[in-house]
């Protein structure tokens, strides 16, 4: 049975990261909307319910862009983008250390995500919803959209946001790969700080 916590129980910080600690996936308010969150070594729990296919991947949430920098290249442009849009709306899809691959890094304008992230490293971290759906605006149904039950939910009230911008910023072209709250100038603007 899945527990539901208010996010200003004073305990909630402490469930969640019980809960994250032990492999469970949990259901947490974002600056945008609700989100399904997991420690990456559990990131397949996430896959399962939402029904989303392995091939598309999942983004982390950080607690700063020196956290995100034990996982990611942060090359200049997109160190300024960070330094002036985080906390906020916007996903950076970086180079991880190895250079094998890429991920999606975020640093939300949540107290509650970024504080959990302090205590647990890196969230792997996508909406709340079945894929390909609508994400529900309360964390009661943003549990019920999905396929099986999470370990916790944190309730923080109704979440109307629009899912994060997303930029490729391996390199200094900084492209747009999905409309958000930020926008396309609003990026170019901070990369020429």
């Amino acid at each position: 049975m899945t527990v539901l916590i208010p996010l200003h129980d004073p305990s909630a910080l402490d469930a969640a990261e019980a809960a994250l600690r032990v492999g469970g996936a949990i259901v947490l308010p974002t600056d945008t909307v609700y989100g399904l969150a997991a420690l990456p070594e559990f990131v397949d729990q996430l896959y399962a319910l939402k029904g989303r296919p392995e091939s598309v991947p999942i983004a982390v949430l950080v607690a700063s862009t020196e956290q995100a920098q034990t996982l990611v290249r942060v090359p200049d442009p997109a160190r300024r983008v960070a330094d002036t849009l985080w906390p906020g709306p916007l996903t950076l899809v970086l180079e991880t250390l190895d250079g094998q691959s890429t991920l999606g890094v975020r640093c939300p304008d949540h107290q509650f995500v970024r504080d959990l992230a302090r205590r647990v490293g890196a969230l792997s971290t996508t909406s709340a919803n079945r894929h390909g759906e609508v994400t529900p605006p309360t964390a009661e149904d943003a549990a019920a959209s999905l396929d099986g039950d999470v370990a916790l939910v944190v309730d923080g009230g109704p979440c109307h946001g629009v899912a994060s911008t997303v930029v490729d910023a391996c390199d200094e072209t900084l492209t747009i790969l999905r409309e958000g709250p930020i926008s396309a100038e609003q990026v170019r603007a901070a990369a020429l700080r």
